[in-house]
C-alpha cells in the first residue's frame, strides 16, 4: 500500500495504482512504491544499498525546482527517490515522476529476464556422447540382426541377438548417472549452507575461473560499527563515547546512532531537555541534556560543521580535518563530537550554535568478514581470479580489499566510468590490470561479465542488490545472498549462500571439485566395464559363435553396473582443498592419460573375456559352461577395476565390489540358478583363471600408480 496526498489529505491505495504526478508521503521503514523527486523532507536517511551496492545510508534533501520531474537534473541524487529503497529516518514527500517498467527496479528487472541459460559442456558433452555411442549401438544391432539371419540362425535368434545387443549398448547409464550426481551436489552443497536452485550450477561452479564479487553484504558484514575514536587533547575517552550517545537516539532508525548505541550501551543517565535533529542544510544534531544539576548541549555531525561551532584554534582545525581525509581515504564514515555546558537561565529551546569544546572524532566502518582473507588466498592458489565490484567509494573500496589481500595485498582500482571508457575505446587490457571496479552501476557490472566472457573465462558473480540482478543473470553461475539479497536477485541466481559468506562460496567450490573427481572416476568405470561389454556381445556373434549374453545375463550385468557407477564413486571422501592450477587453465572431463587408459583396460578385458569363452567353448563344447566362464571373467574384472579406481575408501565400495562378485559365485554355482540363468558351474581351475583375468586387468593400475609415486617421489 502507498499514501497518496489527496487534496489534503492522505489515502491508502494500492501500490500499483500510483501514476506519475501523485504526491506520496513515505515514512520511515516504509519503501519507495515508485521513482519521483522529493517535494519536501524531514531528517530524511534513505537505504539504497539495493540499488547502489552502499551500506551508508544516503541523505536526501528537497528538490529545488518541482516543476522540473525530467532526471536532467538527476546529477543531484539527494533530490530523487527510488522505487525499491527504504526510508530509515524522517518522512518524505515525494512527486512521482516513473512507475512499473519504467522506473530504475524496472528497467534492471527487465534486463534480468532477457536471454536464456545454455547447457553446460559436460551436459553437451554427455549428450554428444550418448548420440554417438546410440548410432554406434543401432548400427552394431542391425548388422548382427542380418548377419545371424544370413548365417542361418534363425528370426527368433536374430531378434534376440539384436534386442540383447542394444540393451548392452544404449549408453542410459551416462545421463542417469550425471543427474545423480548433480542431485547429491545440490544435497552436499545445501550442506555447507549454499542452496543451489538450479543442479548445474554443481558443475559450473567446478568450472569457474573468474569471481565477480559485491563488496557490501558479501565480503563486509553489509552494517555499519563504530570501529576507532579520537579523542581531542586531555578529554578522556568516556567523555567522547557519552557525548555520542548523548547526541545519539534509540529509535531513530540512523545506522550510525545504532553503531554507537552498540558500542556505547545505554546513554549514561540524563533527562533530554530538547533536540534540533539533524538536516541536510545543518549537517549537525543537537541534543540539550540534564545531567545532574547540569544542562549540557551534546553536537554530533559532519566535522567541517563541528569544528566551524568549537573553540579548536585554526591550528588545531587544521589538524582534525588533514585526520579526517586519512580517515575518509581507509574508507571510514567520519563524524565529529563536541559538547558545551549550558549557561543557567539559557532558554532551553534555543540552538546554541558555538562556543563547543571539540572532543574527538569517530569513525565508522563497514567490517570484512571472518575468513574472507582466507578464503581469497585458496581462489589464488586455484587460480581463480577474484575482482571487487562495488558501488561504493573509490577510497572505501581499496582499503577493504587492501585488508583482505585481494591483489597482493596491492589492488589496483578503476571506477566504473574509466573502466567503461577504455572498455568502449576497445582497450580489452584494462580486464588484466583492475582488481577493483569501484563506484559501479549495473550496467558496469553487467559490461564486465560479458567482456571476461567474451575471452573465455567461466565467470561467478555474487551480489545481494537490485542492482546485481543483470551480472548474476548473465554470470555462468550467479550466486546471491540469502540473508541481505532482495528477492530479485534470489530468483536470477543459481545458488543462494543462506549465511551470506564468501568463505561458503569456496566451501562449495571444494564440494563442487570434490564431486566432479568422483564423477570422473564413475565415468571411467563406466566406460571400461562398457568396452568389454559391447564388443564381446557384438563380435562373438558375428563371428558364429553361439550368443554369449541372453536378456537376463544383461539384466545381472547391469543390476552390478548401475548401484556401481552412482554408488561407490559418489561415496567416496566429500572434502578435498580447491587444486591448485595455473590462471585460465581448463577442467577437463578426461585427461588424455585417462582416456589411454579407459582403452587400454577396456581392450584387455574385451580379449580376456573372448579367450575365456573361446577357450571354455573348445574344450568342454558346452555352450552354458562357456558363458559361466566368460560372465565370472567379466565380473572378476569389473571388480578389479572398481577397486583400483575407488580404492575401496569406504565401506558401499567395499560392499558393492564384493557384493558383484559374490553374486557370480553364487548364482553360477549353485545348479538351480545356473539352470535359470542357462549356465553350468565352474570348476575351481575355472575360478583360478577368472582371478588371473583380474590379476591382469590391475596391471595398467598398478603401473600407473607407480609412475605417479616414481614423479611425486621425484619432485619431493
Amino acid at each position: 500500500m502507498a499514501r497518496v496526498r489527496i487534496d489534503g489529505q492522505v489515502l491508502l491505495v494500492p501500490s500499483e495504482e500510483v501514476v506519475p504526478g501523485d504526491l506520496l508521503e513515505v515514512r520511515s521503514g516504509e519503501p519507495f512504491p515508485a521513482d519521483g523527486v522529493v517535494a519536501d523532507a524531514e531528517n530524511l536517511q534513505v537505504d539504497e544499498s539495493v540499488l547502489s551496492g552502499e551500506a551508508y545510508p544516503v541523505r536526501k534533501s528537497r528538490f529545488p525546482n518541482q516543476t522540473a520531474l525530467q532526471p536532467g537534473e538527476q546529477a543531484r541524487e539527494i533530490n530523487w527517490a527510488f522505487a525499491g529503497t527504504r526510508v530509515l529516518t524522517g518522512v518524505a514527500q515525494v512527486r512521482v515522476a516513473y512507475t512499473g517498467h519504467e522506473t530504475l527496479y524496472g528497467e534492471i528487472v527487465r534486463t534480468a529476464v532477457e536471454g536464456t541459460q545454455g547447457r553446460t559442456p559436460l551436459q553437451q558433452a554427455v549428450a554428444n556422447l550418448v548420440k554417438v555411442l546410440l548410432g554406434i549401438a543401432l548400427a552394431i544391432c542391425g548388422l548382427l540382426a542380418m548377419t545371424r539371419l544370413w548365417q542361418g540362425h534363425g528370426l527368433m535368434d536374430a531378434v534376440l541377438s539384436a534386442v540383447t545387443l542394444a540393451v548392452a549398448a544404449l549408453p542410459e547409464e551416462f545421463p542417469v548417472v550425471l543427474t545423480f550426481f548433480l542431485g547429491l551436489g545440490v544435497f552436499r552443497l545445501a550442506r555447507r549452507d549454499a542452496l543451489v536452485r538450479r543442479a548445474v550450477a554443481v558443475e559450473n561452479i567446478t568450472r569457474t575461473t573468474c569471481i565477480c564479487c559485491d563488496k557490501t553484504g558479501t565480503l563486509t558484514e553489509g552494517r555499519l560499527v563504530l570501529a576507532h575514536w579520537y579523542p581531542a587533547g586531555q578529554v578522556p575517552e568516556s567523555v567522547l563515547l557519552r557525548t555520542a550517545a548523548w547526541a545519539s537516539r534509540p529509535d531513530s532508525g540512523d545506522p550510525m546512532d545504532r553503531a554507537i548505541l552498540e558500542e556505547t550501551g545505554s546513554p549514561p543517565e540524563a533527562s533530554v531537555v530538547s533536540a534540533f535533529p539533524f538536516t541536510e542544510e545543518r549537517k549537525r544534531e543537537i541534543t540539550l541534556v540534564l545531567h545532574g544539576d547540569k544542562v549540557y548541549a551534546a553536537v554530533k555531525g559532519a566535522p567541517e560543521t563541528v569544528l566551524a561551532m568549537s573553540t579548536e584554534s585554526q591550528a588545531g582545525q587544521q589538524y582534525w580535518r588533514e585526520k579526517v581525509d586519512k580517515l575518509a581515504e581507509s574508507g571510514h564514515k567520519v563524524v565529529a563530537c563536541a559538547q558545551q555546558e549550558m549557561a543557567e537561565g539559557n532558554e532551553s529551546t534555543e540552538e546554541p550554535e558555538s562556543g563547543f569544546q571539540f572532543l574527538g572524532l569517530l569513525a565508522f566502518e563497514d567490517p570484512v568478514r571472518e575468513g574472507v582473507a582466507e578464503a581469497l588466498a585458496s581462489c589464488g592458489s586455484a587460480g581463480v581470479r577474484v575482482i571487487m565490484v562495488t558501488g561504493d567509494h573509490a577510497g572505501t573500496a581499496e582499503a577493504v580489499a587492501r585488508q583482505i589481500g585481494l591483489g597482493g595485498g596491492n589492488p589496483r582500482v578503476i571506477t566504473g566510468e574509466d573502466f567503461l571508457g577504455r572498455l568502449s575505446a576497445g582497450d580489452d587490457s584494462v580486464l588484466d590490470e583492475v582488481d577493483v571496479v569501484a563506484r559501479a552501476v549495473p550496467s558496469v557490472k553487467l559490461k564486465l561479465v560479458q567482456a571476461l566472457q567474451r575471452r573465455g573465462q567461466i565467470v561467478a558473480v555474487t551480489g545481494d542488490g537490485v542492482n546485481d540482478v543483470p551480472a548474476l543473470k548473465a554470470a555462468d553461475i550467479g550466486i546471491a545472498m540469502g540473508e541481505r539479497g532482495t528477492r530479485s536477485a534470489r530468483e536470477v541466481s543459481a545458488i543462494v549462500l543462506m549465511d551470506d559468506n564468501f568463505r561458503t562460496i569456496v566451501r562449495a567450490m571444494e564440494e563442487g571439485w570434490q564431486l566432479f573427481r568422483n564423477l570422473r572416476l564413475s565415468f571411467q568405470y563406466l566406460l571400461m566395464i562398457h568396452i568389454p561389454l559391447v564388443l564381446t556381445a557384438s563380435l562373438i556373434p558375428l563371428l558364429g559363435f553361439p550368443v554369449l549374453y541372453l536378456p537376463i545375463h544383461i539384466v545381472w550385468l547391469e543390476l552390478i553396473i548401475h548401484p556401481t557407477a552412482m554408488l561407490v564413486f559418489q561415496n567416496l571422501p566429500e572434502h578435498a582443498r580447491l587444486p591448485t592450477t595455473a590462471p585460465g587453465e581448463r577442467v577437463r572431463l578426461l585427461s588424455r592419460t585417462d582416456t589411454l587408459q579407459i582403452l587400454l583396460v577396456g581392450f584387455l578385458t574385451t580379449g580376456l573375456v573372448y579367450w575365456s569363452y573361446l577357450r571354455s567353448l573348445e574344450e568342454l563344447q558346452d555352450v552354458g559352461h562357456a558363458r559361466s566362464m566368460a560372465l565370472a571373467a567379466l565380473i572378476v574384472a569389473g571388480g578389479v577395476i572398481t577397486a583400483a579406481l575407488s580404492r575401496l575408501r569406504g565401506r558401499v565400495a567395499v560392499v558393492v565390489t564384493a557384493g558383484g562378485v559374490l553374486s557370480a559365485l553364487v548364482l553360477i554355482q549353485i545348479p538351480f540358478t545356473a539352470h535359470w540363468l542357462h549356465l553350468s558351474p565352474l570348476h575351481a581351475e575355472d575360478w583360478l583363471r577368472a582371478a588371473f583375468t583380474g590379476a591382469l586387468v590391475a596391471i595398467p593400475f598398478i603401473s600407473r600408480a607407480v609412475r605417479r609415486w616414481r614423479t611425486l617421489d621425484v619432485s619431493s
